[in-house]
């Protein structure tokens, strides 16, 4: 789970444009506005609701045998807290850390060549990409539940 008291912004903010859901953290518009202004409670609502979408996406997106690959490595890509998150959270974080270091996931182990490598890293960043698309299309989907006026 993320921390409670910090803020789940990673400084690309899309609500600044008019989106209702930020394609950074996403977060809805008016919880990115009154962030700081959210007591402890409410910010760990916000955070647990984030946390589920984001454990949902990946485990739609992960294979089980992929997360069984990807947990071992969280001390390696310096992944410390992990006490209470999902499984397929974790696999997601240390994905994302891996991909950012410049390194293939685990299943498309590179031969030595530059080029294998930077397929299989560049195969693992399409892969974030679509977990991004998920939470995000489930983020929406749970804003439309949550705040649109159903028709009668």
């Amino acid at each position: 789970m993320s921390d409670p008291a910090g803020s789940p912004c990673i400084g690309v903010c899309s609500t600044t444009y008019g989106d209702l859901i930020c394609r950074g953290c996403y977060r809805f518009a008016h919880e990115v506005a009154e962030w700081n202004a959210y007591r402890g409670e409410q910010r760990l609502v916000v955070q647990q609701r984030l946390d589920r979408l984001r454990a949902g996406a990946a485990a739609h997106l992960l294979s089980a045998e992929h997360i069984v690959q990807l947990i071992p490595l969280a001390a390696s890509v310096r992944l410390r807290r992990t006490a209470g998150m999902a499984s397929s959270t974790i696999a997601h974080e240390v994905l994302r850390r891996l991909i950012l270091k410049g390194l293939p996931p685990p299943w498309l182990a590179a031969e030595d060549d530059e080029q294998s490598r930077q397929q299989a890293v560049e195969q693992g960043r399409e892969l974030l990409a679509r977990i991004d698309r998920e939470m995000l299309k489930r983020s929406r989907a749970h804003y439309q539940q949550s705040f649109r006026a159903q028709p009668d």
